[in-house]
């Protein structure tokens, strides 16, 4: 086993240990099962993507660039969903050259409680529950 991969293998066993610990602890932020990314995104982001994930919302019609087909994201990042990626585009930290673009920032309409994401191998970040439940509903939009 090389160096590399024995760094690998421990920061895998931290993280998967520190998720079973805030599963544990009061205190640290827990999942929401009530959390409804379906809900958030008919409220927030059907009229323009659409219902489906395509595009093809009825606020999509002369919006320019033309709204992303959300159901194509993970094939277009190699068969991984960019879950860190849509989610700071959804709050509003990608918004095109010099901050400008077409789509809103949700973010403030997304504050809330939090709960920890892996943001980068061995990193869990405090994240609103309501921006992940969202993230997922979007990855469970390009299985169907």
């Amino acid at each position: 086993m090389t160096e590399a991969s024995r760094k690998a293998a421990l920061a895998a066993a931290l993280t998967v240990t520190a998720a079973a610990l805030a599963a544990c602890l009061p205190g640290l932020p827990q999942r929401d099962p009530g959390a409804n990314g379906a809900r958030l995104y008919a409220d927030y982001c059907a009229a323009c993507h659409g219902a489906t994930g395509k595009g093809d919302g009825p606020a999509a019609e002369g919006v320019k660039p033309r709204p992303a087909d959300l159901t194509g994201l993970a094939a277009a990042n190699g068969g991984k969903f960019p879950q860190v990626a849509v989610m700071a585009k959804v709050y509003g930290y990608h918004q095109g050259k010099g901050g400008i673009g077409p789509m809103p920032e949700f973010g403030p309409l997304l504050e809330g409680p939090t709960v920890l994401v892996e943001t980068a191998p061995g990193v869990m970040t405090p994240t609103p529950e309501k921006l992940v439940a969202l993230a997922e509903h979007v990855e469970r939009l390009g299985r169907n």
